[in-house]
């Protein structure tokens, strides 16, 4: 039988949370040294939401407009980061903004083209 660590109440072996006071008992996860950065690289653990949004509009880029986004996304992540020395994402801000950059150019070329 455990018991909750904020209000003291009893629980079921298979609770989720306390009925009592509405705390989550369930274990968090603890990063180690060992499965760290393995986490990291498959779920969004400690990364800046704004890095993961640049990486994604990064990817979208190729629709017109959606690379200004990710050059938006990109240095808001990055800031993120910087402001947040706990937070990871770095490579997927760089990500957006690289990808932004290259397919809005891009695209300006494409209608200098076409007006022609």
């Amino acid at each position: 039988m455990a018991f909750c660590k904020n209000c003291g109440n009893k629980l079921d072996d298979k609770a989720v949370m306390c009925p009592k006071c509405g705390t989550s008992v369930q274990p968090k996860i603890v990063l180690n040294d060992d499965n760290n950065a393995a986490l990291r690289m498959l779920i969004p653990i400690g990364r800046s939401g704004w890095a993961i949004a640049a990486g994604y509009a990064g990817l979208l880029s190729f629709i017109p407009g959606i690379g200004l986004l990710a050059i938006l996304f990109g240095i808001l992540g990055l800031r993120d980061i910087k402001e947040h020395p706990d937070k990871h994402g770095a490579g997927r801000a760089w990500l957006g903004i690289i990808l932004g950059i290259v397919f809005s150019l891009f695209s300006v070329l494409i209608v200098i083209a076409a007006a022609d």
